[in-house]
Formats: C-alpha cells, sequence, structure tokens
C-alpha cells in the first residue's frame, strides 16, 4: 500500500495539458508576434509599390499572351543566338527573342505577332535561319493569335481568383472564418508580390511565370494550414496562455519543418534556374521569390490577422450539449388558489 501513487497524483501525471509556465520552462519560444506591426507595416509599403507597378507599368507579357509566333530550330553545329536574331531580322521578322533549349544546336525562337505574316510561315522560317556552313531544321512551329492571347491572360486571372476563393472556403470549414480570410490575405500578398517584382524589373511574364504563382499558392496555403493546426492544437493543450503566446509558441514548434521544407525546395529551384535552361529560368526566379515571400506570410500575415480579429481559446472550443437537461416543474396548488 505504501508504494501506491494517490489517484489525485496519477490523474495529474495522464493529464495531457499543461500551463504556460511549464511549458516556457521547458521550451525556447521564439516571440515572432514582437515584430507584427512593423513587418505589417512594410508588407503594405511593398503591396503598394506592387500594385503601383503592375498599374503603371504593366507586365512584360510574353507570346502566350500577346500572341505571336514559336518555333523550335535545330542545327547541325553549335550557333551562337545573335547570328540566329541577327538572320530573322534581315528576313524581315520583327523583334525576334532566340534562346537556347539545352544545347547550342536546339533553340526556341518567339516573336509577336507580326504586321505582314507570310503565307506559310513554317517554311518562310526554314529559309530564315539558315547560316553559312551551319544548316537548321525547324522542328515545330506554333502561331498563337492575339485575341487567344488575350483570353488566355483573362483565363489566367479567373484561375487565380477562383483557387484563392476555393482555398478560402476550405480554410474556413476546417478552422475558423478568421482563419479563411487570413490565408486568403497571406495567398494575395504572396501573388502581388511575386508578381509585382516581374512589374517592377521589367522581367518577361509567361505561362510558366503563371505556373509557378498558381504552385506557389497551394505551396503557401499548406504551409500556413500547418501552422493553423498547431495552433488549433496548442489552444487546446496549453491553459493560462494568451493568443499572442499561444501563437508563438506554435510558430516556434513548426519553425524546424519550415526552414526544411523551403531550403529543400529551394534547392529544387536553383539546380532548375542554373541547370534548367532558359525555359525554366523565370519560372525558378518565380518559385525563389515567392517560397520567401510565402514563408514570411505565413507567419506574419495570415497569423497576424487572426490575432487582429481576436483570436482566441474559445474559437476551439466544441460547445457539447449535454444529453440529459433538468426540467423546471411548477406545482400549482388549487387550494392555494381559493384562498
Amino acid at each position: 500500500m505504501a508504494n501506491q501513487t494517490p489517484l489525485n497524483q496519477q490523474a495529474a501525471n495522464t493529464d495531457p495539458t499543461e500551463t504556460i509556465e511549464q511549458y516556457q520552462h521547458d521550451e525556447l519560444v521564439i516571440r515572432f508576434m514582437r515584430f507584427r506591426k512593423p513587418l505589417a507595416l512594410l508588407s503594405m509599403l511593398l503591396v503598394i509599390i506592387a500594385l503601383g507597378s503592375i498599374m503603371t507599368k504593366g507586365l512584360h507579357l510574353g507570346l502566350d499572351f500577346t500572341g505571336g509566333i514559336a518555333a523550335e530550330v535545330n542545327y547541325t553545329q553549335a550557333v551562337q543566338q545573335t547570328d540566329v536574331q541577327a538572320a530573322l531580322t534581315k528576313a524581315g521578322f520583327h523583334d525576334p527573342v532566340v534562346q537556347y533549349l539545352g544545347t547550342q544546336r536546339d533553340l526556341l525562337v518567339r516573336m509577336p505577332a507580326q504586321e505582314k505574316p507570310p503565307t506559310d510561315v513554317s517554311a518562310y522560317i526554314q529559309q530564315a535561319v539558315q547560316l553559312p556552313n551551319n544548316s537548321a531544321t525547324v522542328q515545330k512551329v506554333d502561331v498563337v493569335g492575339s485575341q487567344v492571347g488575350s483570353d488566355l491572360y483573362l483565363h489566367s486571372l479567373g484561375a487565380i481568383g477562383l483557387s484563392l476563393l476555393l482555398m478560402m472556403t476550405y480554410v474556413a470549414i476546417r478552422f475558423q472564418f478568421k482563419f479563411a480570410v487570413g490565408a486568403v490575405i497571406s495567398l494575395l500578398h504572396v501573388t502581388i508580390l511575386t508578381v509585382g517584382a516581374f512589374s517592377v524589373f521589367n522581367w518577361p511574364f509567361d505561362l510558366t511565370v503563371l505556373a509557378a504563382v498558381l504552385a506557389l499558392i497551394g505551396y503557401s496555403l499548406n504551409d500556413t494550414i500547418v501552422v493553423f493546426d498547431r495552433i488549433r492544437e496548442n489552444f487546446r493543450k496549453i491553459r493560462g496562455a494568451s493568443a499572442i503566446e499561444i501563437v508563438d509558441i506554435s510558430l516556434t514548434e513548426t519553425f524546424r519543418r519550415t526552414v526544411m521544407t523551403v531550403a529543400t525546395v529551394a534547392l529544387v529551384a536553383l539546380a532548375m534556374l542554373f541547370l534548367g535552361g532558359d525555359g525554366l529560368y523565370w519560372f525558378s526566379v518565380a518559385l525563389l521569390i515567392g517560397l520567401v515571400v510565402g514563408t514570411y506570410s505565413s507567419v506574419y500575415i495570415a497569423t497576424g490577422y487572426a490575432i487582429f480579429m481576436g483570436l482566441s481559446r474559445q474559437d476551439f472550443i466544441v460547445n457539447v450539449k449535454p444529453e440529459f437537461e433538468e426540467e423546471v416543474v411548477v406545482f400549482n396548488d388549487p387550494k392555494a388558489r381559493s384562498k
């Protein structure tokens, strides 16, 4: 009997919750939310700059959106891009852009819509790209009309808007509406700053960059969901902590996972940037920019908005209706009435 543990001590040992003092004594907590206000002002400034550049300068749209001609050319020997560009200009093509496709013998030629396009575009390009002692073969020619490019641009904007709406619905169902709005603001922050960088620096914006933006929306939401899930878990597990303390603890616990995930994806993006050729160059640039912005947004934008909207423990408490309810019965004595 002397070796038995009292029942109240056993219950304490099996209690899954802990106080904030116990947690801070055992774990190091990084105070991320200490800088949420100045970083929110920085984000607002960057968004204003990005939106201002997009509305005034616009985007340097690629041929996928503006329409034009794209052709794959194969040479028997290595060739310089400037030589092919000069040959096309001499043949009457305006503003040709020449890129390597893996080797210096395989090239991608892009040109905007021409004022007077030839009847047989493929044959005319085949004749124009021939160089002395270095014959060329045109493998494929794609002609995109300006109307098709414009429709593709509008459909791309619609795809981004629809993805944001569906993701907001998903987060609202799984968590709280304030989390959903914070997640969408975070995704808008990533999209605007990534696209804004291409506008500010006049980098070409084509379908590969759009694919990177859509991939970043999904990646950033995944990172945000991980943080939200840990916040919900810690609200139920840790007692006596404020909302800011819970968010700091949750971000600290997921910080290692976030850094490792970002580093892994960044290594792949860097490999594509330096080894993937011109076809993947701007895709990799957009991915690297979005990784940095997306990680920052998951930490400060999504959670910061939830705190601003009054995040509390009550948001995660499920009110269970009791199985039996006490019923109050009032007894009316007829003798009392007669008196």
